[in-house]
């Protein structure tokens, strides 16, 4: 057996992970200081109104993909674009154009929430020496979750809401700040969001990314697109070895080594268990009868896929919001008295 050491995959992974958090912690903080300009109606600063403007980073919006539901149906049905929050737009249609291609590499490589996960059960793994499994017929049960909640939302959205009534909504005081009211759940957060992010958090110390094995809709409906991806992990019976790394370290918990390919929804993509197998040519990322794909080019089209969205909507005009400075200080101090239309 001819062995391979390619743990330096995982640490790009960490490094492209990693680099994406504290990017979107600093957009935050430039958000929270754009927000608090319109709530205490502080005086301009010298570079007037667009310095204001330019404290809010549109990658913000990628925590918006209801609304982003919404948009994508009314450009495929209306041609129209998103033109309050099209930065969140982008973002979703990226990850579904690499689900399609890529596997789910959107949760495994960029998502923030996969990698503050991924991290919650590496701490608890060392504070309890383990993680903890639940038993398979609750495990079905738990996983059903997402997909229901994945299922409702396409059903109310995609089946249900007609173009008129989304333009609207997309187009009303509410969604204009749907952002500011995102930031609003965390910085000005109820008794019921603590308890249940503090519950969260402890599920995910215990078992291995609660969060998106369980709750995750987005992730439901990236994982059910991926399966049509002509990448899969696959393995080779011949260059295994049976050692085990692979299903061992899976933070989606299948059964690698048992498989000839890995074609279950639930796998990110985040090659894991690629970096981990120790035997030359018996485990590798590949297309239907070809060669096996080296690990990094399979990075590369992750990055050029996903920054390659945001470079081109950026040239094109549909990443920055077209709310002007004078909706923000109507709107803003608004915000907590605003109810869902």
């Amino acid at each position: 057996m001819e062995k391979i050491d390619r743990a330096y995959v995982r640490y790009l992974r960490y490094t492209v992970q990693w680099g994406i958090v504290l990017f979107l912690l600093y957009a935050g903080y430039r958000f929270f200081i754009f927000t608090d300009h319109f709530l205490v109606r502080g005086a301009l600063p010298a570079g007037g109104q667009e310095e204001v403007l330019n404290n809010r980073f549109p990658s913000v919006e990628g925590f918006l993909p209801i609304g982003a539901l919404m948009g994508l149906k009314l450009w495929i049905m209306e041609g129209v674009f998103d033109r309050i929050h099209p930065a969140g737009l982008v973002i979703f249609v990226a990850a579904i154009a690499m689900a399609l291609v890529l596997k789910k590499g959107f949760c495994g490589w960029i998502c923030p929430v996969g990698a503050i996960s991924d991290s919650v059960w590496k701490l608890g793994k060392k504070i309890f020496r383990r993680n903890f499994s639940v038993p398979r017929y609750a495990d079905y049960a738990l996983r059903s979750v997402k997909y229901m909640l994945m299922a409702f939302f396409i059903y109310v959205i995609v089946l249900k809401m007609p173009a008129p009534a989304i333009y609207s909504f997309l187009e009303n005081d509410y969604y204009r700040i749907a952002d500011v009211k995102m930031l609003f759940f965390f910085t000005k957060m109820t008794k019921t969001t603590a308890i249940s992010l503090s519950l969260l958090f402890v599920f995910s110390l215990l078992y291995k990314n609660f969060w998106c094995r369980y709750l995750c809709p987005y992730g439901a409906l990236l994982g059910l697109l991926s399966m049509l991806s002509p990448l899969k992990i696959r393995r080779n019976e011949t260059a295994c070895i049976h050692c085990r790394k692979c299903t061992e370290n899976c933070p989606s918990l299948l059964p690698v080594e048992a498989l000839s390919q890995v074609r279950s929804p639930e796998c990110t993509g985040c090659l894991t268990c690629v970096s981990h197998c120790p035997a030359k040519g018996a485990l590798d990322i590949s297309l239907p009868r070809k060669k096996a794909s080296h690990p990094l080019l399979f990075v590369c089209l992750i990055i050029v896929f996903f920054f390659g969205g945001i470079t081109l909507a950026k040239l094109t005009g549909r990443w920055d919001s077209s709310v002007s400075y004078q909706d923000y200080q109507r709107i803003i101090p608004q915000t907590e008295y605003l109810d869902h239309p």
